[in-house]
């Protein structure tokens, strides 16, 4: 069996869009850089995302060398966005939490607003080593995270992925597979280890960063969004539902927050350093 290692490093600039697949990716205390840094809201200032609108997964957002971002979408001119001028705040929502941003240009507004047909505006996290700590259940004093769902970076395996589309095809429903990786929207994807191992890691080491692995991902509606079209079918949540159910969770993946900082690099070697004590 090959060594495992570090097969695929995901970016997402703007929370629910597409995003890139860098060769290799700087790993910050909050996520990778880069990652998830914009997000939508509404006129409520809560988040806007593929839960509610799956139009946007055919929207992509290119990161900038100054941090700004490039927009494309179906039927839209593309648009450069740049980072907001440091001033005043509003307070937005994601996920229950109450998070100081930046409001992006009125152009950035307009442009997503035609696109969803829908009253939204774009927001950029500033300092995000103050100004969204993670869940304290799962983390220490000082832990923070962008605009990401709730941890720093998600890790997905290929072998769980593979299970997965067996378990799938198994049920009957090969029609609807086999799933890409991209329904899952992780950050690193690491290959070469057994299916479903990853759910007793505890701490692990990808390249010269290590991490503490604090809690699977429960997954949503936006699993079943065909990231090109924005399309939506039964899977993989009706799979992992009969699979993979852990209390009221339909799990998939693990959250990861970084002990250090450091360069990931496609090919990097993987290595579980421990193991939680019921696994």
């Amino acid at each position: 069996m090959l060594k495992p290692l570090l097969q695929a490093i995901h970016r997402y600039p703007v929370k629910s869009l597409a995003g890139s697949g860098p060769d290799e990716a700087v790993v910050e205390p909050w996520g990778l850089a880069g990652d998830r840094r914009w997000m939508l809201v509404d006129r409520e200032h809560r988040f806007v995302t593929q839960r509610a609108r799956p139009r946007l997964a055919a929207a992509a957002a290119t990161e900038l060398p100054d941090g700004g971002v490039r927009l494309t979408a179906p039927d839209m001119p593309p648009l450069t966005v740049g980072v907001p001028e440091p001033g005043t705040t509003v307070t937005v929502e994601v996920w229950g939490d109450k998070v100081e941003a930046v409001p992006a240009s009125g152009a950035a507004a307009e442009w997503f607003s035609t696109y969803l047909d829908v009253p939204v505006r774009l927001v950029h996290m500033d300092e995000p080593g103050r100004r969204r700590p993670t869940d304290p259940a799962y983390s220490r004093p000082g832990d923070t995270v962008s605009f990401a769902d709730g941890f720093p970076l998600l890790l997905t395996t290929t072998a769980s992925l593979d299970a997965l589309n067996a378990l799938v095809a198994e049920g009957g429903h090969a029609h609807e597979g086999p799933l890409p990786m991209n329904r899952f929207r992780p950050n690193v994807v690491v290959d070469g280890t057994a299916p479903w191992d990853e759910d007793g890691w505890q701490r692990i080491r990808i390249g010269e960063i290590v991490f503490r692995v604090v809690k699977p991902c429960g997954r949503c509606v936006m699993t079943t969004t065909d990231q090109r079209t924005g399309q939506r079918g039964k899977e993989p949540l009706r799979t992992l539902a009969r699979h993979r159910r852990v209390d009221d969770q339909l799990l998939f993946g693990q959250n990861l927050i970084p002990e250090g900082t450091g360069t990931l690099r496609v090919g990097d070697p993987f290595e579980v350093l421990t193991r939680r004590p019921e696994a």
